[in-house]
């Protein structure tokens, strides 16, 4: 890979993965949504070209990018990947169709291969969707959304004769990301001690450094193999109760944890769904950060920055 466009370039994924390719003497060509947009996450990147570009008028990059050279096209732009938009259907619809139209956009650009942005939740959404009886909670308009996009832009780099690579993202963590997400949420709690009162915490769960998730976004996109989806992820897989007794080991060894305190209203993914073997098989990747090295790199992110 020599040359490649990165959607989303200013975001927690999208911005590390700059940073690999750049890495990788990868040039790149970082499309964010405006002048207006944070741009603190490519400050000090040397060697990107910046277009600006809204989701909405993704159409517009092939008059903005004039390159006809490009390898690969990374799609990482999505509007309302946490908070209340989240569960906006109309946005997290949209969502899907803008992805779609970045496979087109792709095509029209010469580039060789898509590789898109998926969630673990598309695995528990179908699930839980189709499960007899079952209500889905609101969180699934995301996950239906990420899984709707998955299916579409495949379908139509099919029709058009691109390639197109899916990592699915078990659960991304690390320095940069102040979203509410579990990770997040947790570190926030031990530093402002606050109660550490979890549900029963018995689900499946994974948890990747983000700078592993950006090197295998590098791995997917030169050596992925077309119309192929990658579990994305640390490669060991357990119930949550343990990833949490870890950060209290690691973060906080006196703190009280208290289990089963919060209900639990989400589906629960069999750990055979967060199997890694693919993309170790097909590109070599491996992920190298170990989850208590990562939330320390975390924590102290948090405490210079958020705290």
């Amino acid at each position: 890979m020599k040359k490649a466009i990165v959607t989303g370039a200013n975001g927690f994924i999208g911005s590390h993965v700059v940073k690999e390719l750049i890495n990788q003497n990868v040039e790149v060509i970082a499309v964010v949504r405006s002048p207006k947009s944070n741009l603190i996450p490519l400050a000090g990147i040397k060697n990107i070209k910046t277009v600006y570009c809204d989701l909405s008028d993704i159409g517009y990059l092939i008059q903005k990018i004039k390159d006809r050279d490009i390898d690969t096209f990374y799609h990482f732009a999505w509007e309302g990947c946490a908070g209340h938009s989240r569960t906006n259907e109309l946005i997290q619809t949209q969502n899907a169709l803008w992805t779609t139209n970045s496979v087109k956009v792709a095509k029209e650009l010469r580039c060789k291969k898509f590789v898109g942005a998926g969630s673990i939740m598309e695995k528990d959404t179908f699930s839980a969707v189709f499960k007899h009886e079952n209500k889905p909670i609101k969180d699934y308009i995301y996950g239906a959304s990420k899984l709707n996009a998955h299916c579409l832009s495949k379908t139509v780099a099919a029709q058009l004769d691109i390639e197109h690579v899916w990592g699915i993202i078990t659960n991304a963590y690390g320095p940069g990301d102040c979203s509410p997400r579990f990770i997040n949420i947790t570190i926030r709690k031990i530093i402002h001690n606050e109660p550490l009162v979890f549900t029963k915490a018995t689900q499946i769960y994974d948890f990747i450094y983000i700078t592993d998730v950006a090197k295998a976004f590098y791995k997917i996109g030169t050596s992925g193999k077309p119309f192929c989806n990658y579990i994305i992820g640390s490669s060991n897989a357990k119930p949550l109760k343990q990833f949490i007794i870890e950060m209290q080991q690691t973060l906080a060894p006196k703190r009280e944890l208290r289990f089963g305190t919060l209900p639990y209203t989400g589906g629960n993914i069999s750990i055979d769904q967060f199997n890694t073997e693919e993309i170790e098989k097909d590109t070599g990747f491996s992920a190298n950060i170990s989850f208590s090295e990562g939330i320390i790199k975390t924590m102290n992110w948090y405490k210079d920055n958020l705290n």
